[in-house]
């Protein structure tokens, strides 16, 4: 909720440069839910085929991992945006399948009806209860992927 309430940044940041942001081990909340999964599948496929993840609270971040997705990150929500929204721009990522998956997570994660997408309620409802019945956060996070390929490969026709 905290991340929600977050006031919007002054100006978006240039995209990273890709280069600087493989080999790298990342690090976000516990429990992750679907701005964190939505994150940590763009990472792996688009960002940082090689990343790690890793789990922890914010006041025990590894100094060596690039946190995503909590609060006072640079990677994290900013504006209006989830987390998802801001790594795309800041990747500079265009692709119209990657701008669909945002609105899905957007309105998933937020839920401020900016996006009317009827997918998001049932990515919402599953990824619950994938937490639900899955304890390791890996495997949430293995599992929810999967999910996030799937998602992908269906929006080939998106508007």
């Amino acid at each position: 909720m905290e991340l929600r309430l977050r006031p919007a940044s002054p100006a978006p940041a240039p995209p990273a440069p890709l280069g600087a942001l493989r080999g790298r081990r990342w690090v976000t909340r516990p429990r992750p839910h679907v701005d964190r999964i939505a994150s940590a599948w763009l990472i792996k496929r688009f960002v940082d085929p090689d990343a790690e993840f890793l789990f922890a609270p914010a006041e025990a971040l590894p100094p060596d991992a690039i946190p995503f997705d909590v609060l006072g990150a640079e990677l994290s929500h900013a504006g209006a945006d989830c987390t998802f929204e801001t790594l795309l721009r800041r990747a500079g990522l265009g692709d119209r399948r990657l701008a669909a998956l945002a609105e899905i997570v957007h309105a998933a994660d937020l839920r401020d009806d900016k996006y009317q997408r009827e997918e998001a309620r049932g990515l919402d409802v599953a990824l619950r209860g994938l937490l639900a019945v899955t304890k390791d956060d890996h495997e949430v996070l293995a599992t929810g992927m999967r999910l996030f390929d799937g998602l992908y490969a269906t929006l080939g026709g998106a508007r």
